[in-house]
């Protein structure tokens, strides 16, 4: 039997796309799935939608970066904060991409990215030494300045937009997306055939909007 496909949205400045990176093994252990890491540009989610990041956002903020420590504490999965949080992930989603001929990105190189920003503290984004020391971890196979690998992150971004993705981790499968790393136990639930998802979204199309905000209103 194939195996179900995954495709796996993410972008290395998000705190939960590292959770749910690290918390994906073994939400999904036993199941027959294939994943594919799609490192995509959050900022160009939040642009097109018109929304701003939790952490551009006061008192969000500080909850997101407390939740996070706590849910990190809980899965027993190593987090330490980064010295500056936003921070322009263009590089290093740049390098992940230029790591193969094609702009496909396996789990081994997301885990040095990720832990590179998610587990040592520090600048991550404009120490430059750093930044030299992964790039030489990494060793891609084209430069992360090759305009072919800044267009391949463009196109990738493009294509969530398409699919309807929003934010950061999602994780697709067939016409479906799962958000967030808590949606993992229903990302399961989903694949393994569970009957409930035959009629959830009937229920769902019958709500109607109420109000609709038009941007930048009170």
């Amino acid at each position: 039997m194939a195996s179900i496909p995954i495709t796996f949205y993410l972008d290395f400045i998000s705190p939960y796309a590292y959770l749910a990176f690290e918390t994906l093994p073994r939400h999904l252990a036993g199941l027959n799935v294939s994943v594919r890491y799609e490192p995509i540009l959050f900022a160009g989610l939040l642009k097109h939608h018109g929304q701003l990041g939790p952490a551009e956002i006061d008192g969000k903020r500080e909850w997101t970066y407390q939740q996070v420590l706590w849910q990190a504490r809980e899965a027993g999965v190593r987090l330490e904060l980064p010295a500056q949080h936003p921070f322009n992930p263009l590089a290093l989603l740049r390098l992940a991409r230029a790591c193969s001929a094609t702009g496909e990105v396996d789990r081994t190189m997301c885990a040095v990215v990720f832990h590179h920003v998610w587990c040592h503290g520090g600048e991550v984004a404009d120490d430059i030494d750093r930044l030299d020391k992964l790039v030489a971890q990494c060793q891609p196979v084209r430069s992360p300045h090759d305009p072919t690998v800044k267009q391949s992150l463009i196109d990738a971004t493009q294509a969530a937009i398409e699919r309807g993705v929003f934010g950061v981790p999602t994780f697709a499968v067939h016409d479906r997306l799962f958000w967030g790393c808590d949606s993992l136990p229903m990302l399961r639930q989903y694949v393994s055939g569970d009957a409930w998802f035959d009629t959830d979204r009937q229920q769902v199309a019958q709500v109607a909007s109420g109000v609709r905000r038009t941007r930048g209103a009170t």
